[in-house]
């Protein structure tokens, strides 16, 4: 069952968690992209956890909405469909969300929409704890240390590549987002050795490649959408 919703829409405030890290096994990365994509030469996964916390925070009106929701979604990155430099296009492998609504959206565009999840951010003095949790228990942990002092203001456009049909889909997700002026991830743990999601855990030592807090990060979903290396999936 699809949604009566209709793309784009606009998300604002989130509460945001995102990095990029070195896996473990980089062959089982490598793996998870289809024929047609070619995994970044480091095999690097990314991570986003976030938090809506209320139903105003989404454009999405009417009969259905997103309303307050929280979503992890993760995958691994791409080769030469960078959006700008030092931004690489990103495959989906994952993606667990609260909201009913917003799922079945993000389905009907390709999204590879897995179990209902939860994903709770605890921000405690300087330290916040990212977890995601599945069938109520905890399967993704991230710790880390933060600063949000003078927040720095930042700007771009994502790139998510789905599937839908047998064609790849290339959406832009432009961003405006506060992040914190301190970030240090302390430890990153993915819990469940028995998960699917166990194939992307990191590498020991951790190796982070990228990430920020964001205490309030605004967005669009999706942005602009179309076949890839169409006009609009360019």
């Amino acid at each position: 069952m699809g949604t009566s919703l209709h793309p784009p829409q606009l998300i604002t405030n989130s509460r945001t968690l995102y990095m990029c890290w070195i896996p473990a096994d980089p062959d089982s990365v490598t793996k998870l992209v289809p024929e047609g994509l070619t995994a970044a030469d480091d095999r690097s996964c990314y991570i986003n956890q976030y938090v809506v916390d209320g139903p105003d925070q989404t454009s999405s009106v009417g009969d259905e909405t997103f309303g307050a929701y929280s979503l992890t979604y993760l995958g691994v990155n791409l080769s030469g469909l960078d959006t700008e430099v030092g931004t690489p296009a990103r495959w989906w492998t994952h993606y667990f969300n609260s909201s009913d609504v917003m799922s079945r959206y993000a389905s009907e565009r390709g999204v590879p929409v897995g179990e209902p999840g939860r994903t709770t951010l605890d921000l405690d003095g300087d330290k916040i704890v990212a977890t995601t949790h599945l069938g109520g228990k905890p399967v993704i942990r991230t710790t880390a240390r933060i600063r949000i002092g003078d927040t720095q203001r930042v700007a771009g456009q994502l790139r998510y590549i789905t599937q839908r049909d047998g064609t790849f889909i290339s959406g832009r997700y432009p961003y405006v987002c506060d992040i914190a002026d301190e970030f240090e991830v302390l430890s990153f743990e993915f819990l469940d050795e028995t998960h699917p999601v166990y194939q992307l855990r990191p590498a020991d030592p951790l190796q982070i490649t990228f990430g920020f807090y964001a205490p309030s990060m605004t967005f669009v979903y999706p942005g602009g959408e179309g076949p890839l290396g169409s006009e609009h999936g360019n």
